[in-house]
């Protein structure tokens, strides 16, 4: 009795010999005709031919398969297992099965299928046979049509190289009609300037989807409209105003399933792949990317249904450098001068002062933390008037590693003097040039000074 068969069940094939031999005892008597008993069977007359001389030879035991208990022809030799096996003990452990098919295929020369190294994988123990889980059903929507007509882009949290570098995100550009990853990037942790990198770089290779589907992260979404100043838009959302993409954020994660599988599949052969080539840091593995994207492209991407590309073409109006940027407006003062960012400028100009008191100017700052000052869409120039000392930061979860990081770096290059305020500290060092002094001692000398 086979595993899963119950008391007094019969299998397929032996409900198909008992009616062939049902069949034969009516052909014998000839209640049927060949044609008939093969309409029964499923099978040529030819074929109920030979099983006729077979059954009148051996009886109902010539209507076996006459293949049951033999090896069969195409299977794996005993060498190509053994040369499989010994190449994914020693390279590919923790590889998966098709990716392991992949590597055996085109590093190796071995043709073995899939399923072959699933069966391998599971009978050394190196692969674990899943289970099919109850997924939760959700509304199908139907890919976009065009090419560019839809990207959806999200950031991945991971350790990518596994311990040989810091912990840092992979920012993923997939495009909704095709499944082709279209922009990738490796950035310490999700920004707004991280992704203008990544979107300047898609830009200048396909030029301007029609939109950008996200989830809620901050730098697309105001998630408190009320206490944030301006028109209700983040950079990142006015920046593509400007462009004229449209930026759209899913209530869920599964909404946007095309990048969340993407990078599912990317956080398993990815990490594999860098470790392979023996990338260990983000700069290394953002030269290379290019060509992992060309590869995963040519396996998992689609032909769009229709042959139209939606993208449009980089204008001479589109200046990257003024749209790709954090944005203010300010107004001068009666001494043209403007606060940002705890730092106070004042503009430089040859005309009389009088002329531009309360004018409104736009303050550009780049992912360098250049300013760069417009009035009427010309520059200006300002110099540093006073710059205030440092507030506490306000930063995403992600990024308080990171933070804390450079936060112990300056500590160590820049050490404080217990007791003393950060604003008197300030104070007391732009004094020191003034009274001659070069160094100084204690810190009762700094504080009887003046």
């Amino acid at each position: 009795m086979r595993k899963g068969q119950r008391s007094g069940q019969t299998t397929h094939h032996e409900r198909k010999r008992n009616l062939s031999s049902t069949n034969h005892d009516q052909l014998a008597e000839k209640r049927i005709t060949q044609k008939q008993a093969g309409e029964l069977l499923r099978v040529s007359v030819r074929q109920v031919k030979r099983m006729w001389r077979r059954f009148q030879l051996q009886g109902p035991e010539g209507l076996i398969n006459q293949s049951r208990g033999k090896p069969s022809h195409n299977r794996l030799s005993e060498e190509v297992k053994q040369q499989a096996l010994d190449l994914i003990l020693g390279r590919y452990r923790d590889f998966g099965p098709t990716l392991v098919t992949e590597k055996l295929t085109e590093v190796h020369g071995l043709r073995i299928s899939d399923e072959s190294v699933r069966k391998l994988m599971i009978t050394e123990g190196l692969w674990k046979q899943r289970r099919k889980r109850k997924f939760r059903v959700f509304q199908m929507r139907e890919r976009r049509a065009c090419f560019g007509e839809l990207v959806q882009i999200d950031g991945s949290d991971y350790d990518w190289f596994e311990g040989r570098s810091p912990r840092c995100t992979l920012l993923v550009f997939v495009d909704d009609a095709t499944g082709k990853l279209v922009e990738m990037r490796f950035v310490p942790h999700e920004t707004f300037f991280g992704y203008c990198d990544a979107a300047r770089s898609y830009f200048e290779r396909y030029g301007k989807p029609g939109a950008f589907y996200s989830d809620k992260h901050g730098i697309f979404h105001l998630n408190n409209p009320k206490v944030s100043p301006g028109d209700g838009l983040t950079d990142f959302g006015r920046a593509m105003q400007e462009l004229g993409i449209q930026v759209i954020c899913a209530n869920t994660p599964q909404a946007k399933g095309r990048v969340e599988r993407a990078n599912q599949t990317l956080q398993d052969r990815l990490t594999k792949e860098l470790r392979l080539q023996a990338i260990s840091t983000p700069e290394e593995a953002n030269e290379w990317l290019p060509t992992f994207i060309d590869d995963y492209n040519r396996r998992f991407a689609t032909p769009p249904r229709s042959p139209v590309d939606a993208h449009r073409p980089l204008t001479d109006a589109d200046q990257l450098g003024r749209i790709l940027c954090r944005k203010a407006e300010r107004i001068l003062s009666k001494n043209l001068t403007f606060q940002y960012h705890r730092a106070v400028y004042q503009i430089q100009v040859d005309r009389p002062t009088y002329a531009m008191r309360n004018a409104k100017v736009i303050v550009l700052e780049n992912s360098k933390g250049e300013i760069t000052v417009l009035y009427k869409n010309q520059p200006l120039a300002f110099v540093l008037s006073a710059q205030q000392a440092e507030q506490a930061k306000v930063v995403a979860a992600k990024s308080v590693d990171f933070e804390l990081l450079n936060a112990s770096k300056a500590i160590s290059l820049h050490p404080t003097i217990p007791g003393v305020h950060p604003y008197l500290l300030v104070t007391l060092l732009k004094l020191l040039p003034e009274r001659g002094h070069s160094n100084f001692g204690s810190l009762g000398d700094i504080l009887t000074l003046g």
